[in-house]
């Protein structure tokens, strides 16, 4: 079957979004075929082109998940400015901003206001707390939610203080949870004729991750714990350590820990009645995994991972963000590409991640330098002549 276009190909996203949650969002929308305009304050643009280390100058945080997007500059604050993006929204799919509440309404630009000059706009806001209940005026930091929805406290080792996840991951999936809901409204405007507008908050996204930890919580009334690498229920199923390095394994269910008994030259302990079940190895964690220890610890973790492996067993080693980025695999998967950039030169980074054989998505073009499709953009999409962008240039609006 021939490839149809990417399945986001014909929309038009405004992305006034900065820094991760929303430029990540806006990121995974055009690698799916979105056009992706980037709006931008003159002079000085997303807060993160300032962000170190740099390649060729530019701020290698910003270009991993500022891909796939044009960069138009435009002063919010000056009244022309205000009209420009009033005209550009009209003509546009998708709006996305992650400004504190109340800001947009505040410029004029709320989606009421944008709804009316176009009711099949899909205005997205991303904030920390959500527009409603008694907390929605605060910012959202990525720190400060995975504190206060509870991640932190589920992770770290029981003896330790909390301990926050180590990527961004209530911007992440934030940004993710963004994606999505933009692509549903989209799909629901097919429907309706009208758009919608889509609200995340990141606490909610982070709290609903709590899953069965909340749910143990709130239906049985036992409050989770940090536990460090163990499970609360199956083992083993956690880190271990070989003579030279790291590894888990995750023997869940008794056949799988019968063949990981047997990978470890240790049968007799499938039948050994403190471990035949899965309560039963829970139960004796305490003594079971300081003997698994002492098992690894015998030889390296290749020739244990290859045991495991001929026996069906999961394991993997922990491996280096280093060798992740040069894994063979995730090349052969296209999950690590190099674009083009017109200052760095070329730019490696990890590539999209969700697979659509028929209307793929793509990683095409590095992240744009600051402003540099403004006078295209407004010519294109405003008919707007080029004498009126210099002097809009000229005065500060872009």
């Amino acid at each position: 079957m021939p490839r149809a276009d990417a399945p986001l190909k014909g929309i038009r996203v405004l992305d006034l979004t900065r820094v991760l949650a929303g430029p990540y969002c806006a990121m995974l929308l055009g690698d799916m075929g979105a056009e992706v305009i980037k709006i931008e304050e003159p002079g000085k643009g997303d807060d993160t082109r300032g962000w170190p280390p740099f390649a060729g100058g530019e701020s290698t945080y910003f270009m991993s998940v500022n891909r796939n997007k044009k960069s138009v500059t435009l002063n919010l604050k000056a009244p022309e400015g205000r009209q420009i993006l009033e005209r550009l929204a009209k003509k546009s799919d998708v709006l996305l901003e992650n400004f504190r509440t109340g800001t947009m309404e505040k410029l004029g630009l709320g989606y009421a206001t944008l709804a009316k000059r176009n009711p099949k706009l899909v205005y997205c806001a991303i904030s920390g707390f959500g527009e409603s209940g008694p907390e929605a005026h605060r910012g959202g930091y990525d720190l400060i939610v995975q504190a206060e929805s509870g991640v932190m406290d589920l992770t770290g080792f029981a003896d330790g203080p909390p301990v926050k996840v180590g990527n961004s991951i209530a911007d992440l999936v934030a940004g993710m949870s963004g994606a999505h809901a933009v692509t549903l409204a989209l799909f629901a405007r097919h429907r309706t004729r009208r758009g919608q507008k889509v609200e995340i908050a990141m606490l909610d996204v982070m709290a609903s991750l709590l899953t069965y930890q909340a749910g143990m919580y709130l239906n049985a009334g036992r409050a989770p714990a940090r536990r460090g690498n163990e499970h609360p229920s199956i083992v083993p199923y956690e880190v271990f350590k070989a003579s030279d390095a790291y590894l888990v394994i995750g023997a869940a269910n008794d056949s799988l820990w019968e063949r990981c008994c047997r990978a470890l030259d240790r049968p007799e302990l499938a039948k050994e009645p403190r471990y035949a079940s899965v309560a039963s190895r829970v139960e004796h964690r305490a003594t079971l995994v300081p003997l698994l220890n002492e098992i690894l610890g015998t030889r390296p973790a290749e020739d244990w991972l290859k045991r495991l492996e001929a026996a069906g067993v999961p394991a993997g080693r922990i491996r280096t963000v280093p060798e992740v980025c040069e894994s063979e695999h995730l090349r052969a998967r296209d999950m690590v590409v190099t674009l083009p950039h017109a200052k760095a030169g070329s730019v490696r980074m990890m590539g999209v991640p969700m697979r659509l054989h028929n209307t793929p998505g793509r990683a095409t073009t590095s992240a744009p330098a600051l402003g540099v499709d403004t006078e295209s953009v407004l010519t294109r999409v405003l008919g707007m002549r080029r004498p009126d962008v210099r002097r809009l240039r000229a005065a500060g609006v872009v």
